[in-house]
């Protein structure tokens, strides 16, 4: 069966990372927002926080797991494991926040799981970008170049106009932050790797030229980390977290797909069924995360109600 979904040791790897990688990344929001409340009533800051400083350091370990898991395997294979992150940390909110999570919510994780391994079966298993010069090619793009203008673009609007505006009131604003920033983290996590080998062998003749994408790499990395770990916390102080883990999980899949197709054209190996089959994923996925939303304010009636009888 491994197999047939791998088609090398390699990814195996890249994959099992990915997994441990789900697992701390769910439980980052949880702990962060238990820091938030915890400060919001000793009246302090939450950067004073233990607990809040805790999930700031599952974040890091993280995202250094799916830097990772991003050179070991093609992104689209990775990145809807993180479905696995909202099962969990939904699992753990309801321990350590005590939100509520009805049979609904279960129901809507395991919907995620599913999605997300109908995802996992049917995404690309190859790269088609697997050397430095070839990154450099498909940066050059004009497609690719008008994307990542249009994500500028969409992010400015956000961030200067929308966020001060909408932020506390609609939780689409700062998950639409997040999720845009990470069509630039996860490209940029598989490029350094692309790009390292040459970038630190001063005896290669694209030394110079490879140091400067690397560099290139690293800014547009940090500073949309930045950017994001700005914004999960400004969610997290106005929303749930597993419901905002849940939204974010499906936005940031969805536009890791996207621009993974766009710069790495994984999906030129894809057959119609595959392509039919993520289509059903995703769908699944967006029911999942929809019904976990509702769930809160859902109430669920096992008993018919009592007809009253109607008096003669």
């Amino acid at each position: 069966m491994a197999s047939l979904l791998f088609e090398n040791s390699t990814q195996v790897f890249g994959v099992g990372i990915a997994v441990l990688s789900s697992f701390i990344n769910g439980s980052t929001c949880v702990l962060q927002k238990k820091g938030i409340l915890r400060a919001r009533a000793k009246g302090r800051s939450y950067l004073a926080d233990t607990v809040w400083w805790s999930g700031t350091l599952a974040t890091v370990v993280g995202q250094i797991g799916n830097f990772v898991a991003y050179n070991a395997a093609p992104a689209v294979l990775v990145t809807p494991l993180g479905a696995l992150g909202v099962l969990f940390g939904a699992t753990l909110a309801s321990f350590i926040l005590k939100e509520h999570l009805n049979i609904l919510g279960k129901l809507a994780c395991t919907l995620c799981c599913c999605g997300s391994a109908i995802l996992i079966i049917h995404s690309p298993k190859s790269d088609n970008v697997t050397s430095r010069m070839q990154l450099e090619e498909r940066l050059m793009d004009p497609v690719v170049l008008v994307y990542i203008t249009l994500v500028v673009l969409l992010l400015v609007i956000l961030i200067g106009w929308l966020a001060p505006a909408y932020g506390p009131s609609n939780i689409m604003v700062y998950v639409g932050i997040c999720s845009l920033l990470g069509s630039f983290t996860v490209p940029c996590c598989k490029g350094l790797g692309l790009a390292a080998e040459d970038a630190f062998d001063q005896t290669s003749e694209a030394h110079n030229r490879a140091a400067l994408l690397f560099l290139g790499l690293v800014g547009t990395l940090i500073v949309s980390i930045l950017i994001q770990f700005t914004f999960i916390n400004k969610a997290l102080e106005v929303f749930s977290s597993h419901m905002f883990e849940a939204i974010y999980y499906v936005t940031f899949t969805s536009t890791v797909i996207l621009a993974s197709a766009i710069l790495f054209r994984e999906w030129t190996s894809v057959s119609i069924v595959d392509c039919l089959g993520m289509l059903c994923g995703l769908t699944t996925l967006s029911i999942g995360v929809v019904l976990l939303c509702i769930s809160q304010d859902a109430l669920l009636i096992w008993k018919q109600a009592k007809v009253p009888e109607k008096s003669e």
